[in-house]
């Protein structure tokens, strides 16, 4: 025989109850009267067969069988709220997971998530950073935003542009640089890949690409680019990522020589059949670095 749905004002009226011990509170919260929490209550205890509270001359205590049923109940209603928080204007919300490179990030997609949120209100996009390393299926993204070759096992990318790495310093430290061979004589900021400066001062038309080259090495540009500009010395990094520091005068661009190590990518798992909002930001993504969508 099945059992008789359990009414939810009876469970609110319950979950409010035992949260403040009070039947008169748990009525101010649910806008109704004393009396009526109490015989919800009652309801639910009659067709449940068993007591949730002990009435005390001042107050309520849960009963054994209460505190087992108040977190089941507690927790079916957070999810009911969440559930009614994704409807927005007639649609519902969706859940989008973005995972980046903090460059990118910071430089190039947040000026940018405005427009974004103005083109689809119906995503909540939730923006994770990394450093270029990253365990999609594990930290449960929807897609990443990486560079490199385009080459991960596992992974569908779609190229988004080239980033090439020029020299970057405060403006007093370009003052000191009549020209690339100067830049030696100063402390070279770099990457974890030492191969960098090496290509770049080859282009330049300076010396060995073979050559290993000494200084401070940085996991992010951010850091690379905060430290160039306080003086620390003289960085090899995107200039496209910092146009904000270079439209202020933060930063300089002495030189135009630059050289291109790789791409930026939106990258998805293979087993991850796109979603709605996948769909959108995939093709707003491309439209924004001027690609067909």
């Amino acid at each position: 025989m099945d059992r008789p749905r359990l009414p939810l004002n009876a469970l609110r009226a319950f979950e409010a109850s035992a949260r403040h011990l009070s039947f008169t509170r748990a009525a101010i919260e649910l806008c109704v009267t004393q009396a009526a929490v109490s015989h919800q209550v009652r309801h639910l205890e009659e067709m449940l067969g068993l007591s949730l509270f002990r009435r005390l001359p001042r107050g309520l205590m849960v009963t054994e069988e209460g505190q087992a049923l108040l977190p089941v109940v507690r927790d079916s209603f957070d999810r009911m709220g969440e559930a009614l928080d994704r409807f927005e204007n007639g649609h519902i919300r969706e859940v989008l997971n973005v995972g980046a490179v903090g460059t990118f990030a910071v430089g190039w997609l947040l000026p940018r998530l405005a427009a974004f949120k103005s083109h689809a209100p119906f995503v909540d996009l939730r923006l994770s950073t990394n450093n270029n390393r990253v365990d999609m299926a594990a930290e449960g993204l929807d897609y990443s935003i990486r560079f490199g070759s385009g080459a991960w096992h596992g992974l569908d990318a779609v190229e988004l542009f080239e980033a090439p790495l020029s020299v970057l310093c405060s403006p007093s430290m370009a003052a000191e640089l009549s020209g690339p061979q100067d830049i030696t004589r100063h402390t070279m900021l770099r990457s974890y890949r030492n191969d960098e400066w090496p290509r770049w001062l080859s282009a330049a038309g300076l010396g060995n690409p073979l050559s290993p080259v000494r200084g401070m090495v940085f996991d992010s540009s951010l850091a690379m680019i905060e430290a160039a500009a306080q003086g620390a010395g003289v960085a090899l990094a995107p200039p496209l990522m910092f146009e904000r520091q270079l439209a202020t005068g933060e930063i300089v661009q002495p030189f135009a020589v630059s050289i291109s190590t790789g791409s930026y990518w939106l990258t998805k798992l293979q087993s991850r059949s796109p979603s709605r909002a996948m769909d959108v930001f995939k093709g707003w993504l491309l439209r924004q670095a001027g690609l067909p969508a």
